[in-house]
């Protein structure tokens, strides 16, 4: 014992280990017992004894008791202090070497050679110095093997449960449900809850601790009593139900309570109570604002709803105002019997429905009763079933407004037949008037045919009898026809662009909406934006450019995106402030304007540069080249797919080099030799070699006379031209000797050499224009005239585009924006040519 109190263990090591092997065989021991009264204890917290008989309840109780007294026992016999010498031993088997149990050793043998024992001490100070440094180790509570179900676990999570929304106090309820412990403790007893309704979100009341003679509970409260000890020790009487009660004894008293009165029972531990009963009040709900038209046509309705505990659904109820129906034309007929329009009133997903406010979006634009004066009653209901109705809202019936006056009859006369089959007879006698003379009248074709086969239908329909799924048909052909009219399908972008500005028109005359007017000039935007690209695309193709083209003062109009943008957000403000005067005054100016645009585009071929020349015959040489190539590919597919030329002339028409043209402008080989193509067939190799050799005789012509000799960029140029001429007499060669193939191949090249000594001549030419200061203000004066109708400088360096952004201004990411979704719907269009959409996909890949 001596040498154990010697050895330098740290205490604290120690003790926290044999505190570890102490928790350890605890657990091990105890866990059954843990575990059964951890269920025990949450049953009771939670209740669970309140809510089945007393006889269960100590049955279960009793087989409780006895599996935790057989647990403890158990638990007992298996656990065993931990000792001293036990936690020395834990610890030293923690230690390298086992140094505890070398410092309680003795020395067998050498105890009287001195070096021996001098060795022994050595040894024996390093196991103390290891001692001495020892760490308590952590204790083994792993009862995986021991509890495979993990049962413990499952005690623990309803005890924690019980813990969070149960109540110990409620364990002491037990003791009063046994007959014989109330009469021996305190005599016959009682409990009781109030537990209002579950929509109201309430807490349950226990009776027993309602020490205020009045409670106020929601009316529908249900009230649970018990009553312990001998039958009629305890009654009840209560007024707050329709029949009542009367000194009732039973054990158990359940009710629902409907009206203010008194709840008393009576006995040795009587109570009593003046009910106070919040009625729940109907849901309300109220017009909040103005029906209005969106720009789609859906009629938005705001309106408010509340209710004391929260609105569960709604419905809004739309009859025809007869009596505020102006009854004319159409309308002097009775109508027929429709039935009224109901439609649910949109709730909140999130958030507290006691008092909310939302919008009612619904489509009537194709509605009979659409613009024509309705009553419009909303309902709530709660979810005590009670219901509200707000009072009946007198409005026209927002829908889609049709501006186009061609469009807005059509409308009309649908409407008409809509409100009786009486008016058949009058709304084909007005589609016959409208369609007598179509010239003036009608913009498209097919509208009119439309309308015609329409007309028809309706008074084989009439002689026989409209009956009303008739009546729906030509309805819903009236309805397209008008959107046909509306919409347009124009092809010509002028035509879009005046239609667009004449619906704006009609929407300023007639009072429209904010989203109406956002919506048409949104319209105007497009067809504008089409206009020009449609300007400048036929007068780069055509060739005709004016000279500056002059307004009304005598200057050059030279108009911007920019500006156009500002003039039509101009335009757009003037009508939404109401100032409609000065946004017609506005709009009329920017019509003119856009009629009397022009492509200003230089003064004229005579007036060009010698650079400029040879810079726009070498690109005419390019796209003949481009012309040729196609040709001879589709020759080349013709040997192997014989009859096919026609469709793929057909899928190949306005693509770059189709048809004999080539980026998007007609070289010699794609006018006179494309009309021969077309009548008599396809052509030989020998007349494509003919046209390959003048095209290479032209390219010879053009080098003699090309600017910038002796500059690097210059010599350049005429290298990768030379390099043209060569790839030009190999596919002349092979298109003599009808390897189509090797003649597509060398035009490749030649076409490619064609685009890089365009590129070096353009860097020639801009480097001999900063070498001439003198040419600044001429040049720049022509680069002023050499624009589109945006404004915008082409390009140099034998670019067909502008060199300048097209995105300029405070909308740039706006407009980015919009070309990228339209890039996109441009792509789902299967409908178009194959090679636009490898192309805008190849676009979607970079941006």
């Amino acid at each position: 014992m001596t040498a154990r109190q010697t050895l330098p263990i740290p205490r604290l090591s120690l003790w926290l280990t044999h505190a570890g092997m102490l928790a350890e065989r605890v657990m091990r021991a105890f866990w059954p017992f843990f575990s059964v009264l951890m269920a025990i204890l949450a049953a009771l917290m939670l209740g669970l004894q309140d809510e089945v008989r007393v006889e269960i309840v100590w049955a279960v109780g009793s087989v409780a008791l006895l599996g935790l007294l057989a647990t403890l026992i158990l638990g007992i016999r298996r656990f065993h202090l931990p000792t001293r010498a036990e936690a020395l031993m834990r610890l030293d088997e923690a230690l390298p070497g086992r140094p505890i149990q070398a410092l309680m050793d003795d020395q067998a043998i050498g105890a009287a050679d001195s070096d021996s024992v001098a060795l022994w001490h050595a040894h024996q100070n390093r196991m103390a110095q290891r001692v001495a440094q020892a760490e308590p180790v952590k204790p083994d509570l792993r009862l995986a093997d021991r509890d495979p179900y993990a049962l413990r676990y499952s005690a623990l999570l309803a005890l924690v449960i019980a813990a969070m929304f149960g109540s110990f106090w409620r364990i002491g309820s037990v003791a009063e449900m046994t007959p014989g412990a109330a009469v021996a403790g305190q005599g016959p007893s009682w409990e009781g809850w109030v537990e209002p309704p579950r929509y109201t979100g309430l807490p349950t009341l226990y009776l027993a601790d309602q020490s205020d003679p009045t409670l106020t509970v929601p009316q529908g409260s249900r009230i649970t009593l018990r009553f312990y000890g001998e039958v009629g020790a305890h009654s009840l009487t209560e007024t707050t139900t329709p029949l009542g009660k009367e000194a009732a004894t039973e054990p158990e008293q359940d009710f629902t309570v409907q009206r203010s009165g008194e709840l008393t029972i009576d006995g040795p531990s009587g109570r009593a109570w003046a009910l106070n009963i919040v009625a729940d009040t109907p849901p309300q709900v109220a017009v909040d604002g103005a029906a209005e038209s969106e720009a789609g046509g859906q009629m938005k309705l705001p309106f408010a709803a509340s209710d004391d505990y929260g609105v569960v659904s709604g419905a809004a109820v739309i009859e025809l105002d007869l009596a505020s129906v102006d009854r004319r034309y159409g309308l002097t007929a009775a109508p027929e019997p429709r039935e009224v329009i109901q439609v649910e009133l949109p709730m909140p997903i999130t958030g507290d429905r006691a008092d909310f406010t939302e919008d009612l979006i619904e489509d009537f634009s194709q509605h009979p009763w659409a613009h024509l004066p309705v009553k419009i009653t909303l309902m709530a209901r709660d979810a005590a079933d009670q219901e509200g109705q707000s009072e009946p809202f007198m409005t026209a019936l927002p829908a889609r407004r049709f501006f186009d006056p061609l469009a807005a009859a059509v409308i009309e006369q649908r409407r008409d037949l809509l409100w009786t089959r009486d008016n058949a007879t009058r709304v084909a006698q007005m589609l016959r008037a409208v369609s007598h003379l179509p010239e003036d009248l009608f913009r498209s074709d097919t509208a009119y045919l439309r309308l015609r086969v329409i007309l028809r239908r309706l008074e084989t329909f009439n002689e026989y009898g409209l009956k009303p799924e008739q009546q729906a048909e030509i309805a819903e052909a009236l309805w397209e026809l008008g959107l046909l009219i509306e919409d347009g399908t124009l092809a010509d972008a002028l035509e879009r662009m005046r239609r667009a500005q004449e619906r704006l028109t009609e929407a300023m005359q007639n009072g429209a909406s904010d989203e109406e007017i956002a919506e048409l000039m949104q319209e105007l935007r497009e067809a504008t934006e089409d206009y020009m690209r449609q300007l400048q695309r036929l007068a780069q193709e055509n060739g005709e450019f004016d000279q500056n083209q002059q307004g009304q003062n005598g200057e050059t109009m030279q108009m911007t995106q920019d500006d156009l943008q500002r003039m039509m957000d101009r335009i757009q403000e003037l009508m939404e402030q109401g100032r409609m005067a000065e946004a017609q005054q506005a709009l009329e100016e920017f019509q003119r304007m856009m009629e009397n645009m022009r492509v200003t585009q230089g003064q004229g071929q005579g007036q060009q540069s010698e650079g400029q020349q040879a810079m726009e015959g070498l690109a005419e040489t390019l796209r003949e080249q481009q012309g040729l190539s196609d040709q001879a590919f589709r020759d080349l597919q013709e040997q192997f797919n014989p009859g096919a030329q026609a469709g793929e002339n057909q899928g190949n028409e306005g693509r770059s080099g189709g048809q004999g043209r080539g980026q998007s402008h007609e070289g010699q080989g794609g006018q006179g030799q494309q009309g021969a193509e077309d009548g008599a067939g396809q052509q030989g190799q020998g007349s494509l070699a003919d046209r390959q050799q003048a095209l290479r005789d032209e390219l010879n012509r053009q080098q003699q006379g090309l600017p910038g000799a002796g500059t690097p960029e210059g010599d350049a140029a005429r290298d990768a031209l030379d390099r043209a001429g060569r790839a030009m007499e190999g596919a002349e060669e092979a298109l003599r000797s009808d390897d189509l193939a090797e003649a597509i191949d060398r035009q490749s090249e030649a076409m490619e050499a064609l685009r890089e000594g365009m590129r070096s001549l353009g860097e020639a030419l801009a480097q001999n224009q900063q070498n001439q200061p003198g040419q600044g203000a001429q040049d720049g004066d022509m680069q002023a005239n050499n624009r589109d109708p945006l404004g915008r400088s082409p390009g140099a360096n034998g670019t067909i585009s502008t060199d300048e952004n097209l995105l300029q201004g405070e909308d740039v990411y706006r407009r980015a924006r919009e070309l990228l979704d339209e890039i996109r719907r441009r792509t789902g269009e299967t409908d178009r040519p194959q090679i636009e959409l490898e192309y805008l996909k190849r676009l979607l890949e970079r941006f």
